[in-house]
């Protein structure tokens, strides 16, 4: 046992602390949530698609579209799916009413699937560099200061989406290079298949993995077309099922394969009329905002993923340029069409969620340039290295606390990381928890999960920086995070906001 924990126990963390909390505020009615639990009741309870009983019942949200005299979910649906199983298995025992769905839902639809997935990239990013250290510190990273975190213990889709396009790719390098047979491209075709059924926009990171796949076939088996053939025939094969119900679904609910509950949406069917998903072209103020705003921004709330830049350059130079280039393609593309979108703020959201399903694709260069920062013969190496930890602290700072408090930062604040969650802690007001659940009020009942996360995450960074790097990054992040005090927020209309929305929402959940 001692053995087990010492080698896994990072990840035995990392599911204590996903499984801690359940941020589950009804008086929100989660637009995003709500539909695809609904669809899970419905499937179960009334062998239909439609969300009508449901809706009837806890009531509707934005993001349910009319058809043919019924609603339905406008999202993808794969994610219920993946619930119907699990649910109907609870439903022999009773019902467990829609927080119980709910929470069902998170663990089977999110939190299962992630822990899983952690395991995959443990073994994969092996290939990037040889230091089981650095692999564990770019994986509580990911795990923990990302929105890996805030999709995984949420209903969203969005990381499940992420966990199947990013595990095809896997997969699939893994039978480029030999390590596995030509039948392992079945499951890499149905994970491929799968994410787009999930999550709409994840099929995007399937156009360079495909076109790697492809290239790099023909590059080292183009002198055996019958073994290149059996090779993407399977891929082929694999993702016909998960595509298949994605358009049946269309049919029956919408009227045809290629009809979206987008489309039929009286809410957002404006946004969606236009380009590729809602996607036309770029737009300054969307490329600001989803990249270094302190509300949204990618760099600004997780800032460790800026090491993906030089991390590409790490790679390409060690002769992974195979990866270099599919990440890359990735990063560029889902940045791209996020900053295309007309509704690219995207609503509620700790991050710009849209691009979820691409963060896997940056962790090997991450890794890479952990790696050489840890590998140098600098004397001052390790003081590097806590350098470079020090954005991965400000990000599980940001993310495990929103994922305590409130993960759902509206629109209508500037710097929500002041204005919400630390407002909300100051205010002794945090999410429903097993602390909670135990009769431990406000900030003590998460008071087990906080040290959870700052052990985990100075564990991992001092197995890389030694005690004193991670001295170096606490003191850095310290700084970094106060830093984004100063930004202009507060004033009237952000405190109403909070006393209108999240405080009472807050409030009641702890009821």
């Amino acid at each position: 046992m001692g053995a087990v924990l010492a080698r896994h126990g990072w990840l035995v963390a990392i599911a204590a602390i996903y499984l801690y909390v359940f941020p589950y505020f009804p008086a929100i009615q989660s637009a995003n949530e709500l539909p695809r639990v609904y669809l899970v009741r419905s499937i179960v309870d009334a062998h239909t698609f439609a969300l009508d009983a449901p809706a009837k019942v806890w009531g509707q949200t934005g993001d349910m579209s009319p058809s043919g005299g019924h609603v339905y979910s406008n999202k993808a649906p794969g994610s219920s799916l993946l619930v119907v199983p699990a649910y109907a298995a609870a439903r022999v025992v009773g019902d467990p009413g829609l927080a119980g769905t709910m929470w069902l839902c998170r663990v089977v639809g999110g939190i299962v699937p992630a822990l899983l997935f952690l395991v995959l990239l443990s073994r994969f990013l092996a290939r990037f560099s040889p230091d089981e250290a650095t692999r564990r510190l770019v994986l509580v990273a990911y795990a923990l200061g990302s929105m890996a975190m805030t999709y995984a213990i949420l209903f969203y889709s969005h990381q499940l989406s992420a966990i199947c396009i990013a595990s095809a790719w896997i997969v699939a390098v893994d039978v480029v290079d030999g390590k596995r047979g030509a039948r392992a491209m079945l499951a890499a075709g149905a994970l491929a298949g799968a994410a787009p059924l999930v999550d709409y926009q994840a099929a995007l990171a399937g156009v360079p993995v495909f076109a790697w796949l492809v290239a790099t076939l023909w590059q080292r088996r183009g002198d055996r077309p019958g073994e290149l053939a059996r090779v993407l025939g399977c891929g082929a094969a694999g993702a016909v099922l998960p595509i298949a119900l994605l358009l049946a679904y269309h049919t029956v609910c919408f009227g045809g394969p290629l009809h979206t509950g987008y489309a039929a949406s009286e809410v957002y069917a404006a946004d969606h009329a236009h380009g590729l998903l809602g996607a036309t072209y770029p737009k300054w103020t969307a490329v600001v905002g989803t990249t270094v705003a302190v509300d949204k921004g990618l760099f600004a709330l997780a800032p460790w993923l800026v090491l993906t830049i030089p991390g590409t350059v790490v790679l390409w130079r060690r002769g992974e340029r195979g990866t270099a280039i599919v990440g890359g393609a990735v990063f560029v593309l889902f940045l791209a069409f996020v900053a295309s979108l007309a509704f690219w703020r995207a609503g509620w959201e700790v991050g710009p969620r849209y691009v979820t399903a691409m963060l896997p694709f940056t962790l090997p260069a991450v890794v890479a340039l952990v790696d050489a920062v840890r590998a140098s013969a600098h004397p001052r190496a390790k003081l590097v290295a806590g350098a470079v930890a020090a954005p991965m602290l400000v990000a599980i700072a940001i993310y495990t606390l929103s994922s305590a408090t409130f993960p759902y930062w509206p629109d209508a604040f500037h710097d929500p990381l002041y204005e919400v969650t630390f407002r909300l802690l100051g205010d002794n007001l945090v999410a429903p928890s097993l602390g909670s659940a135990l009769g431990l009020a406000g900030v003590v009942g998460i008071a087990p999960y906080l040290v959870a996360c700052a052990a985990v995450a100075g564990w991992a960074i001092a197995r890389v920086a030694g005690p004193l790097g991670l001295a170096v990054a606490g003191a850095i992040a310290a700084a970094w995070l106060g830093a984004y005090g100063l930004v202009t927020h507060g004033g009237t209309a952000a405190d109403a906001a909070y006393q209108r929305t999240v405080k009472p929402a807050v409030e009641k959940a702890q009821m």
